[in-house]
């Protein structure tokens, strides 16, 4: 395994955003039985330090692939394409419109007078939307359509980092 290899080589995957789930897991697992540094402990200096970058290589590689946000956002950086919301503010004016609707939503949760069960609902919106985004993206990739695999990908890190903090007012409402 080289230390140039890219994520799905390192696991000997298709570069694709659909993955089989349990071969990639059975795959790290070998992995790191295999390179895993202390097999190294009595090796050279050269030996154990080449053992560490593959381990660290494969870990990284692993939760890259594994989580289909970061998998998605991977495979656009194969193609060269930036998601980093900060380099462009270029974004749907109706998506715009929806962000600034459910963040005013979840604020607007504590007042509520249920607001666990309102919280409870805005986490099962949210988490459609990521799962809805995952069927979209995986046609995108498929289809290789890049701008708007990009857009969608944005989508879901927006959706990711609101479920986040919905899950952080659920930790201040218990």
């Amino acid at each position: 395994m080289s230390l140039k290899a890219n994520h799905f080589e390192v696991f000997d995957l298709p570069i694709a955003f659909e993955i089989d789930n349990q071969l990639l897991a059975q795959r790290y697992r070998e992995l790191q039985r295999t390179i895993h540094p202390d097999n190294y402990a009595q090796a050279s200096e050269r030996e154990r330090r080449l053992a560490m970058q593959k381990s660290a290589q494969v870990n990284e590689a692993f939760q890259t692939l594994k989580n289909p946000l970061a998998r998605g956002r991977y495979l656009l950086q194969l193609q060269g394409i930036d998601t980093n919301e900060a380099n462009d503010m270029a974004m749907d004016l109706e998506f715009l419109m929806m962000q600034m609707e459910l963040r005013e939503e979840l604020a607007s949760i504590k007042r509520q007078s249920q607001p666990l069960e309102a919280l409870n609902r805005f986490l099962q919106r949210l988490e459609q939307q990521m799962q809805h985004l995952t069927v979209t993206l995986s046609q995108q990739f498929t289809q290789q359509n890049w701008p708007a695999a990009r857009d969608s990908v944005r989508q879901w890190q927006f959706f990711q980092r609101l479920h986040e903090e919905a899950l952080r007012i659920e930790e201040e409402l218990v």
